[in-house]
């Protein structure tokens, strides 16, 4: 089965297959096979069998992944404390789990779990951005997944509702809520990376440098 799939045939009959709507999530697979037919055209999660193919996304939902990942990699930069990575990078949390958030960071001390093609462990920070088609993933599955995955800090922004919560892993190994101070959320795990909240409820996202300003990362 691996080696048929492998076949430029059998690739392009199921990323047809993906083109014309069918309902690939339904299909099954073990995770060699996937690995041997997802590739970088095809946006898919893989749990424990189940190939789950993504939509694009809406333009709010593009943006605000944008912003948080490019205010995230302004921190990062700082002092080379880790890598920012986008929607285009699977994470495998586990055997049999790959997860694609919509921006994670991997702190420097952690980069041997950075290979060619992935991310091979639970990165250190995760966010997600609510769709329409995600809530119970990204609220319920997400949330107990990346918890047991050991995924230190986990932010996810609902749009549609102006909602963002933080969970931070205890020393239990669960989560607990991150409490917002004065208007701002702030990552225990990048230092110096938070976020007004009211930014991301903008008809339009602040810009770069402001960010950068409010975050104290231009020089004086």
């Amino acid at each position: 089965m691996k080696a048929a799939l492998e076949t430029p045939t059998a690739k392009a009959t199921l990323s047809s297959m993906v083109l014309e709507g069918f309902p690939l999530a339904a299909k099954r697979m073990t995770e060699e096979e996937f690995e041997a037919w997802c590739d970088e055209d095809i946006a898919a999660e893989y749990v424990d069998g189940e190939v789950i193919v993504h939509s694009p996304v809406r333009i709010r939902h593009s943006e605000l992944a944008i912003f948080l990942a490019s205010t995230m990699k302004l921190v990062a930069e700082q002092g080379d404390r880790g890598l920012v990575l986008g929607p285009e990078v699977q994470a495998r949390l586990r055997p049999g789990l790959r997860r694609i958030p919509d921006v994670m960071f991997i702190a420097r001390e952690r980069a041997h779990i950075v290979l060619e093609t992935r991310i091979d462990g639970a990165p250190d920070l995760a966010i997600e951005i609510v769709s329409p088609d995600s809530v119970e993933r990204d609220w319920q599955k997400k949330y107990l997944e990346y918890q047991g995955a050991g995924v230190l800090e986990y932010w996810i922004v609902d749009p549609h509702y102006q909602q963002i919560r933080v969970y931070i892993l205890g020393v239990n190994g669960l989560y607990k809520d991150l409490d917002e101070v004065e208007g701002w959320l702030r990552s225990t795990v990048l230092p110096g990376f938070g976020l007004r909240v009211e930014w991301l409820w903008q008809d339009t996202l602040p810009m770069t440098l402001d960010v950068a300003r409010d975050l104290d990362l231009l020089p004086s």
